[in-house]
This record gives C-alpha cells, sequence and structure tokens, in this order.
C-alpha cells in the first residue's frame, strides 16, 4: 500500500510540473504572439528606407525601390535639423514673403481665337536646355504675332553638348500641341506639299518687339509660305510687348513646357529619394568644363588645366570671345564660384554640417579632388548618379539635355536653390520658383564674395561670426522676394541696353504674377 502511494504522489508531482511547464509555455507563446502578429516584422515603418514596391505589373514612381546603394538613407528631417528649434534655423529654410502675389496668366477677356493662319513657322533652337526652352516659348509668341501655324521646334544638335534628342524625347509633344490650342496652331511635321516650297530663312533680330514682327516679318508672308527662324535666343523683346503676349509667354513656358513623361517620373523619384534626407539645398554648381572655357575663369586651377580651357575656347568657332583675363573677370564676379567657395559660403549663411545638398550639374571639372572641401563641410553630397541605379539613368545618360531636365525638377522642387553662376539654368530656375510662390533662391553676390575669399586667402580675415554677418547682410535682399523685372541700365543704348535688362523668364513679375485683391469690407466701428 505504501509503495502504491509513494508512486501516486510521484505521479501527481509529475503531472503538476507538466501542467506548469506548459501554462509557462503558453504565457510566453501568448506575449510573443501579441507583440509580432503573424510575425510580420515589416509592419512597423522604418524611417531609414523608401517605399518598397508591392507584386503588382504597374507601379507609381513613389513605389520604387531605392538602388542598392541607398537601401538605407541617412537619419530622417527631424533628426538631421538638429537645430530646428532655434529661429535661426528655421530662417535658413523660409522662404520670404511672397505679398499675396499668385500667377496670373490667363488671356484677357478680349483675347480671341487664332486667326487664320498665313503659313508655316519652322524654328531651329539653339544652346542648351533652358536656353532653348526660353527660345521655344519665345517663339510661340512670335507666332501668335505673325499668325503662323508654328511647327514643333526643332532642337540644338550641333551645340557642345552634342545632344541628339528630339523635341519628343525632351518634351511631351502631345501636351505642348494640345495646351496651345486657343493661343496658336501646332503641328508635329511640316506637311509634305510644303517640304519643297521656297522658305524664308531669317535670324531674327534680338530682342524685338511687335513692330518688328508685324511689319519686316509678317511681310515676308506675300512671297513664302514657309519661314524658317535660324535662331530661337533673345528674340523677342523683354518688356513692352502687348499684356495678351506676355501672360502667352508664360503660359507656353509653366504650363504648355512639361517634360516628357519618362523624365518627369524620374525627376519625381528624385525628389522623392532626396526629401528622404530632410530639406535640401539645390546648388547649381557650374563648374564645369564648358563654362570654365567659356567663361575663362582658370582661378585656383593648374596651369595644365588652364591650357586645356583656353584650347577649348580657341576650338570652339561660336565662342567669339578668346582672349580672356581670368582675375579681371573674377574680380568682376564674372566667374562661377568654386566648389571651394561655395562651402565658405554656405557656412557663412549658417547652413550646418548635416545640411542634405543635391548638385544639380553635370561632370565637376577637375572630379573629386576639387569636390574634396566641400565634401569635407557638407558630407551629404548627393547627385543624380548616388540617388538612381544605373539602370534608372541609362534612358538618360547620353542625352544632355535630359539628363539637365532631371536637374532642373530637383532645382524647381528644393526648399533652397543656390545657383554658383547666374547661366541659363539658373535664370530658368529663379523664375520658375518665383512664378510658383517665390520660393527661396538664394542669388550669391560673386563679386562681394570674391573680395571676402581673396581676405580669407591672404590671411587678414577668418572665417567665423564677422564673415558670417557680413555674408548675411549682403544677401538679405537676394533670397527670391517678390519685385518687378529690372529694365536696363541707365546710360546703355542699343543692343546693350537690351542686354543689360533683367531676362523676361527670370522675372515673369508684374506681367504674368498679380497680388490678390483683399475682399471690401465696410467695418462699422463702434464707440462704446
Amino acid at each position: 500500500m505504501q509503495r502504491r502511494r509513494r508512486r501516486v504522489v510521484v505521479l501527481l508531482r509529475k503531472l503538476i510540473t507538466c501542467a506548469i511547464c506548459v501554462i509557462a509555455l503558453v504565457a510566453l507563446l501568448s506575449v510573443h504572439i501579441h507583440v509580432f502578429p503573424s510575425s510580420k516584422v515589416s509592419d512597423f515603418s522604418d524611417p531609414y528606407k523608401l517605399p518598397t514596391v508591392t507584386q503588382h505589373t504597374e507601379q507609381s514612381w513613389t513605389q520604387e525601390l531605392a538602388p542598392p546603394h541607398l537601401s538605407k538613407a541617412p537619419l530622417p528631417s527631424r533628426k538631421l535639423d538638429g537645430a530646428s528649434g532655434s529661429s535661426d534655423f528655421g530662417k535658413l529654410w523660409k522662404s520670404p514673403p511672397n505679398r499675396d502675389y499668385v500667377p496670373c496668366a490667363e488671356p484677357s477677356p478680349n483675347y480671341t481665337s487664332p486667326a487664320p493662319s498665313r503659313g508655316f513657322l519652322l524654328v531651329h533652337t539653339n544652346g542648351g536646355l533652358n536656353q532653348m526652352r526660353a527660345g521655344i516659348c519665345d517663339m510661340v509668341a512670335v507666332a501668335r504675332i505673325i499668325n503662323a501655324t508654328l511647327v514643333v521646334p526643332e532642337l540644338d544638335k550641333r551645340s557642345f553638348w552634342q545632344d541628339s534628342s528630339n523635341f519628343s524625347d525632351v518634351f511631351d509633344e502631345y501636351h505642348f500641341i494640345n495646351a496651345l490650342a486657343n493661343d496658336v496652331k501646332v503641328i508635329k511635321k511640316l506637311p509634305k506639299e510644303f517640304t519643297a516650297a521656297t522658305r524664308a530663312v531669317k535670324h531674327f533680330r534680338s530682342w524685338s518687339g511687335m513692330d518688328y514682327y508685324q511689319d519686316e516679318i509678317a511681310s515676308l508672308w506675300e512671297d513664302y509660305q514657309v519661314i524658317r527662324a535660324a535662331k530661337s535666343d533673345s528674340r523677342l523683346a523683354n518688356n513692352n510687348l502687348p499684356p495678351d503676349i506676355q501672360k502667352l509667354r508664360c503660359r507656353a513656358c509653366y504650363e504648355a513646357l512639361r517634360f516628357a513623361p519618362r523624365i518627369e517620373a524620374m525627376g519625381k523619384l528624385l525628389v522623392d529619394r532626396m526629401r528622404s534626407y530632410g530639406r535640401y539645398i539645390s546648388l547649381h554648381l557650374r563648374y564645369e568644363k564648358d563654362m570654365l572655357a567659356f567663361s575663362g575663369c582658370t582661378h585656383d586651377l593648374s596651369p595644365v588645366e588652364a591650357d586645356e580651357l583656353r584650347t577649348i575656347r580657341e576650338n570652339t568657332a561660336y565662342w567669339k570671345v578668346k582672349d580672356i583675363d581670368s582675375e579681371e573677370q573674377r574680380s568682376k564676379g564674372y566667374c562661377p564660384l568654386t566648389p571651394k567657395e561655395v562651402g565658405i559660403f554656405l557656412t557663412a549663411l549658417g547652413y550646418p554640417s548635416n545640411t542634405p545638398i543635391y548638385i544639380a550639374a553635370g561632370e565637376i571639372y577637375g572630379g573629386d579632388s576639387r569636390m574634396a572641401d566641400l565634401q569635407s563641410r557638407y558630407p551629404i553630397i548627393m547627385n543624380k548618379e548616388k540617388l538612381a541605379s544605373v539602370e534608372e539613368l541609362e534612358p538618360f545618360v547620353n542625352h544632355a539635355s535630359q539628363m539637365a531636365a532631371l536637374d532642373y525638377i530637383v532645382s524647381v522642387e528644393s526648399d533652397v536653390f543656390i545657383p554658383s553662376y547666374s547661366g541659363n539654368m539658373a535664370r530658368a530656375v529663379e523664375g520658375h520658383r518665383r512664378f510658383l510662390g517665390h520660393r527661396k533662391t538664394i542669388s550669391p553676390d560673386r563679386k562681394a564674395l570674391v573680395r571676402l575669399f581673396d581676405k580669407i586667402e591672404k590671411g587678414t580675415m577668418k572665417e567665423g561670426k564677422s564673415l558670417a554677418n557680413r555674408t548675411i547682410e549682403i544677401h538679405k535682399r537676394r533670397q527670391g522676394s517678390p519685385r518687378k523685372r529690372k529694365g536696363p541700365i541707365s546710360g546703355t543704348k542699343g543692343m546693350d541696353r537690351f542686354r543689360s535688362e533683367e531676362a523676361f523668364y527670370v522675372n515673369p513679375l508684374p506681367d504674368c504674377l498679380c497680388q490678390k485683391e483683399l475682399p471690401n469690407v465696410n467695418a462699422s466701428v463702434f464707440i462704446k
């Protein structure tokens, strides 16, 4: 009997022990199941990664995977903006007050549909992307003035960049034609029956007004059915044109002339990836071989590099000025800032070292060694090649205009845009940002900055509070705030007078930007 009792007791102990173990195991499992339902760790949002792609046949640009080298992005904006609590830091990113200016590019009530066409206008654009864009928009206005049917313009394939792109490769041709339907008739190709017709080939006079086109150019319809514009840049006056013509230029530039869908999609993808780093500066660092050769700027370059640039300038037939004094150019503010100078400038303005910077440019002359100083100050420096994979950029890489279009999109959408030189892209982006609400655009005063940089180089000034105060003071009124387009410099005459004017597409105010009218409220004041 005693043996049986002992066996029962041992058996009960084992059962109780097993029961306790089972209960503990169940409790443990229940906790894990509660924390990680179905073991789907991916349900957590990962702020370090861009949105991932699901197994769908169609996907938008916002769903695309980051390329392998960006599989882990840096800290999100809230952590990059470590000093965001200070008012000074907030000012670095804050756009200037727009004073209630809004786009007003719609035609007036008296605006009519296009008049019957008197013939066809063929246009050969010239220059880089942004020079061609401005020329195309001007030729839209010219076609309206002379009652022409505009044939989709031919892009420049013979410029320095040797780009073989056609209009439809860079721009949305279908949208361009349809968006201008109420303004100008636009067709893709010259009709076959007119291909053999004798053409009036003209170099339209630079910065010409209504009288020139209505009288001299329109009179050509009496003898020709096709007029060919041999060049398109700066062929229309900046000022003193009818309001509806000026507004048409804005509609052409900011509404009709969209980039091709695949460029738009890739550009938006680059913007999205850049935004994963936080608020960012787009720096148009125009320190490229063609610009340095054209401008004759060789400061801080080796004798071998200076000789190479001089040879390029001498061998480029359509660059008229060959003998250039580099130091004189620089002292007058005619040279692009060097990457090193840009780093000093950004630091003096107060931008912290963790500021994300997008380099909107082609290949920087001198490569990584030339970028070393800027890179040491601002480690988060990105460009197209870093943000996108080789496969993603492959359709664009051999086409300078298409690559420039990607930079244009990222620059227009940036929180702050800073050009190191006031070239065609800098002016085009500044004007577009003004039209979209006067987004912050800091235009370096290169002439004033060079004097400061030279003092630093000579040791008579050091980087610090004094330099920062001086730099900030110089640029208080150079941040893209609303103002009327500047007219010609006093005392200039002839073509120099037109050349000294601020270009129309740099600042479309007052023609295409108007202040909102406040509602008329009759308020009564009661004095108790």
